[in-house]
């Protein structure tokens, strides 16, 4: 399957050949600041026109680049001429006009953040996290996420391990992940955020509490929701290679064209990445287990038997930019990947022989139309049909010991029995029909997707917007026991099936000042599992269970532009959350057992922020934005930890946690504060200091029995309560080379110390993580390559994440970027 996935990319991006062209884009503004509506913006000796909208805005699409002369005109100024030159894939002319022919141009640096502000303060609790200079770095996408405000990333280990989203202590069920509005589950494990490249991605949107229409769903926390890049107005091919620690090494590719005459446009990209993740483990959860079962800590030994490799593919062809869509694409996905799983939840004990491999195969469907059939009417539909395989295998029964500080070995040591009769240490014997986690397992899990999206609105006036949404989605996942091939045709059987309507009115009023969205939300879910139980005369019989739900949800969201650069933004929400495929059934490959009984959770949130920009001078930007949250959660769904009492002596009865599964929690209070500040200056200087801060409590007074409960106001467990980061990045012009660019980036965070289980014990709270990370990236003066170096965790910092499993040390990455007609100088 690899090498299909290899000859279907490059045969794509041969096939890609690439034109000179650009996106124009700006505002026309008469010199006393009105905006100009109606006027005629048209490129010289071209059939490129377009025509200003009511806020004086204009676009002009495949612009050739180079020297070229624009015309403007309307009823309100006579025909005026100006020059630019066009260099870059999407760039902004502002025109200053004079009713009486006095003309002045607006020369401004081209500003991609235009549409990330413009949804920072439209009244979600949102951040925008864009992906240009990311996409040089050695950084994956995931390392970005972990650096934004109030965003944890939870990953068991190094590249391949599996992940979890913590969004200002929401977790699980409750965070939305989406590729381009669609669930990115439906893509299946082998194309997740940890895979996919930043230099596919536009940007990332990180909503906290409500979300926005278009990704209505079984959410409440808040979602992430990434966008790929769709840009058609130049057409180019970029590659990247990289290399680093733990024998760590990626690639990537991307390739896009678009017929100017007919709109055909195509889109292609892939990616390989590896890791032998053999990095060093040395602190308080790192152990050696003793004869008779005692443990010594802070044992240094390399991680081995966690490889992960993963491969993948993505093509999209279709139109843009045509009479009858503004986007229409079929796509295809595959991608394949391989984990070796090294240990349980925790790292008590080592794993040898346990794996999983995934493969996926997705087809898609998107169509994107404004003013269909008539002025004001848009639809969007999203549909994305997959087909997942996982295959999990565990058949090693002899058990294992992590490598001796000192021993000199890399591999793993065969765990020592108590002495026998004679005072001899011998290891403990095989033992038939077990594996690692317990019974040995030869599974192949089938899954099959089919998620639908489609937003239809209707601007009635200027300014008020109606909009309908729903979501349709069917799952259905069949278990296959390998190992008994007389029980070949018993296949356990999960459906689940979704529907979800919404409806949500937006509004802009006072000159734009005051928006609000208001919306309401309809599910109805039904899920139906059939266990076969046994087979008479050739018939299998079985046992089966149906569940149906329904529920309604309702929120909305508030954005006033209290002064000329400041705006106060509220959002509030009560809505339910049902479990869903993994929850119920669980997810061996992952450590999760199934758990059938699982309630639906229901969450009430709200959210007051700021954001005002201080500064907005030509050399010093400051901006500063803050968020204060309450959530209230009902049956919250968490992984399970231990509640029973840490014995002196006794610590690995309750640290040797296998496996875990999700549960329900009562009732629970999460308050906090999120702040963020960004200075800028002289566009050379960028600086970004962000923190965290909340506490998520168990609100049971009383336990079944009437009695004071014992977790009453403890800090739910295993979550990380404070945070902070830092970063900072410095460009500096004409190194070595005229034309040339140099980039000098740190990043600092700061984890607090929190507990992995609900009793206070010090051998069981993570320590304070500190880290630090430098990079720099050089690019050469024709803009096609760059080379970048980054070191992360430069000081060796102990570094943890769920249960106490160690993430990498100090590691070094080199990339090289290059890329081909991409004349974004």
């Amino acid at each position: 399957m690899k090498h299909l996935i290899l000859t279907a990319l490059f045969v794509s991006l041969f096939l890609c050949t690439w034109a000179q062209v650009s996106s124009l884009r700006g505002i026309i503004t008469t010199k006393n600041g009105e905006r100009v509506n109606g006027a005629t913006i048209k490129v010289a000796g071209t059939t490129l026109i377009t025509v200003s909208n009511e806020k004086g805005e204009y676009t002009l699409h495949n612009v050739p680049t180079g020297m070229k002369v624009v015309e403007v005109s309307s009823v309100e100024i006579d025909k005026q001429r100006f020059t630019v030159d066009v260099q870059q894939v999407s760039q902004e002319f502002h025109l200053t006009v004079g009713k009486k022919g006095v003309v002045g141009i607006d020369e401004v640096t081209v500003n991609r953040n235009t549409e990330k502000r413009d949804m920072e303060i439209g009244g979600f609790a949102v951040a925008v996290i864009e992906t240009k200079e990311a996409s040089l770095r050695n950084v994956t996408t995931n390392d970005l996420l972990d650096r934004a405000v109030g965003v944890r990333v939870r990953q068991n280990g190094g590249e391949g391990a599996p992940i979890e989203y913590n969004l200002n202590g929401m977790s699980g069920s409750t965070i939305g992940l989406f590729l381009d509005g669609i669930e990115i589950s439906t893509y299946g494990s082998s194309f997740n955020l940890n895979n996919i490249p930043p230099a596919m991605i536009e940007r990332i949107e990180v909503y906290k509490g409500v979300l926005p229409s278009h990704l209505s769903g079984n959410y409440v926390g808040g979602a992430i929701n990434v966008i790929m890049k769709k840009d058609a107005s130049a057409n180019n091919i970029t590659a990247a290679v990289s290399f680093g620690s733990f024998n760590t090494y990626r690639a990537d590719i991307g390739g896009l064209y678009r017929n100017q005459r007919n709109g055909f446009t195509a889109r292609v990209s892939g990616f390989y990445s590896h890791s032998d993740n053999n990095y060093e483990m040395w602190g308080k959860f790192s152990k050696y287990t003793l004869p008779g079962g005692r443990v010594i800590r802070y044992n240094r030994t390399k991680r081995p038997n966690d490889k992960f490799e993963s491969l993948g593919g993505r093509f999209e062809f279709g139109f843009t930019d045509v009479k009858w869509a503004d986007q229409f694409f079929l796509g295809y996905n595959v991608s394949d990947s391989y984990k070796d799983i090294p240990h349980g939840l925790t790292m008590t004990r080592p794993y040898l022989g346990r794996f999983n491999e995934y493969q996926a195969n997705v087809f898609s469907l998107n169509y994107s139309k404004k003013n269909l059939f008539i002025e004001g009417l848009s639809l969007n539909i999203n549909a994305v049909h997959s087909m997942r395989n996982t295959y999990l295998q565990d058949t090693v029964s002899q058990m294992y010991n992590w490598s001796r500080e000192g021993s000199g070995r890399d591999d793993l040591e065969l765990l020592l029995a108590p002495p026998n009769a004679s005072g001899e240490h011998k290891p403990y014997p095989h033992q038939p029909g077990k594996g690692q986690q317990g019974d040995a397992v030869m599974s192949d899990i089938d899954r099959t997707i089919s998620n639908i999206r489609s937003n239809l609105a209707y601007t009635i006036i200027s300014g008020h917007r109606l909009s309908l949404n729903h979501k349709f989605e069917k799952s259905n996942r069949n278990d296959h026991d390998l190992l008994r091939p007389d029980r070949s045709r018993w296949i356990t059987r999960n459906n689940i099936t979704t529907n979800i309507w919404s409806m949500n009115y937006e509004s802009e009023m006072l000159a734009g000042r005051l928006k609000t969205n208001i919306f309401g939300k309809y599910a109805i879910y039904r899920s139906d599992q059939r266990i076969p139980i046994g087979e008479v005369d050739g018939a299998i019989l079985y046992e089966s269970a149906v569940n149906k739900r329904n529920n309604k949800g309702f929120g909305g969201t508030i954005s006033y532009q209290a002064l000329k650069d400041g705006f106060l933004i509220l959002s509030a929400e009560k809505s339910f959350i049902v479990p869903t495929e993994r929850h119920i059934y669980g997810e061996p490959e992952n450590n999760l057992l199934p758990n059938p009984s699982i309630l639906p959770e229901m969450a009430i949130n709200y959210n007051i922020g700021t954001r005002y920009n201080v500064l907005q001078g030509k050399q010093h930007r400051l901006n500063v934005y803050a968020n204060a949250f309450w959530r209230n959660g009902y049956d919250k769904i968490i992984l399970q930890t231990r509640e029973e009492e840490v014995l002196e002596g006794r610590e690995t009865q309750v640290e040797d946690i296998q496996v875990t599964q999700f549960v329900n929690l009562s009732r629970t209070q999460s308050v906090g504060f999120e702040a963020e500040v960004n200075y800028v200056y002289d566009n050379k200087l960028n600086a970004i200091v962000n923190f965290s801060k909340f506490n998520s409590l168990f609100k049971v007074e009383k336990d079944e029995r009437g009695n004071a409960h014992s977790l009453y106001n403890k800090q739910v467990p295993n979550e990380p309560f404070f945070t902070v980061n830092g970063n900072l990045q410095y460009r500096l012009n004409h190194i070595f080379q005229k034309r040339s660019v140099l980039n000098l980036y740190y990043n600092a965070g700061y984890v607090a110390p929190f507990s992995t289980i609900w009793l206070e014990s010090e051998w069981f709270t993570t320590p304070t993580q500190f880290t630090h990370d430098f990079g720099t990236s050089y690019r050469v003066p024709s803009g096609k390559l760059v080379v970048s170096l980054d070191c992360k965790n430069a000081f060796n910092a102990e570094v943890y994440d769920n249960f106490g499993v160690q993430k990498p040390g100090r590691a070094f990455y080199v990339k090289l970027n290059y890329t081909i007609n991409n004349f974004n100088k």
